[in-house]
């Protein structure tokens, strides 16, 4: 599913006391692909992909997703048909974990959205598994959890109702190294399967490893829409100026640079790094 921003504003509050944080905000993000939304803290992210399931209504503007338009005078009894084929997992794991158990817990959303019982549980366990949360943890309480379990958990509950589009706010945060890992793999396997995906994340690297398109939100703003290669091979002063970071390789082929080396082409893995250094090396022999 397509997900189209058309003329969004949205302010926090009313008249005098109105916070604006999202200004003029037009944005396509594809069917398909994963997309991650980038941008200092503040920069309105979060906002942003709390329109794309209807957690926020814009105060002007409309948000298209497929073929259900969300706008101001959206009304609350319509949002459940949205939901449905939207899954969220917030930057804190604990503010969407509520139930006695794990597996219950896990359990709630497609309860929710009709599924019996059985089908209920039936769907937990397999995105109980998916995430890698061992079956010892499922009976406990999901607040006795670390806070990489958590995050498992987390997700889980929103692939037990398998929407079509995913959107993942900061969902490394509280992983071990090999805990990322697998949730890379978990990603590139969402889109494999058709989803949508959308992430938010502070991770380059990750960005990098992940995404097919790269937005750069600042003060509520979009300010670049472009896949990772081709955003990541800006002049450094633009990245000083949006208080981005780039990848680890492209800091280390960065300085290069300043030293005087030259790449046709920044390179932005540690594979290829390596392999733009060795043909200087080769080169210089």
């Amino acid at each position: 599913m397509a997900i189209e921003f058309q003329q969004v504003n949205f302010a926090y509050g009313q008249g005098s006391l109105a916070q604006p944080v999202l200004h003029n905000v037009n944005l396509t993000i594809p069917a398909g692909q994963i997309t991650a939304i980038v941008g200092q803290t503040g920069s309105g992210k979060s906002t942003l992909v709390q329109h794309i399931n209807g957690l926020l209504k814009p105060t002007a503007g409309q948000v298209k997703v497929d073929d259900f338009v969300l706008s101001a005078e959206t009304k609350e009894k319509d949002l459940p048909k949205l939901r449905a084929q939207v899954g969220m997992v917030f930057q804190f794991p604990e503010s969407q974990l509520f139930a006695a158990t794990v597996l219950e817990d896990v359990m709630y959303g497609p309860l929710n959205f009709g599924q019996s019982k059985v089908a209920a549980r039936q769907a937990a366990e397999k995105a109980l598994q998916r995430v890698g949360l061992a079956e010892e943890f499922w009976t406990k309480s999901p607040f006795a959890l670390s806070g990489g379990q958590m995050r498992r958990a987390a997700i889980a509950g929103t692939l037990a109702v398998d929407p079509a589009i995913m959107v993942l706010d900061e969902p490394a945060a509280g992983l071990d190294p090999r805990g990322q890992a697998e949730l890379l793999d978990l990603v590139r396997s969402l889109k494999d399967e058709g989803k949508t995906v959308v992430l938010i994340s502070h991770q380059m690297d990750q960005v990098m490893a992940l995404a097919d398109q790269v937005v750069v939100m600042a003060h509520g703003e979009v300010q670049a829409v472009e896949d990772p290669v081709t955003l990541f091979n800006r002049p450094a002063a633009w990245f000083q100026q949006e208080h981005l970071e780039l990848p680890t390789a492209g800091k280390f082929a960065l300085e290069l640079e300043q030293g005087g080396w030259h790449f046709d082409q920044r390179p932005l893995t540690l594979e290829a790094l390596a392999a733009a250094i060795n043909a200087k090396e080769v080169e210089h022999e």
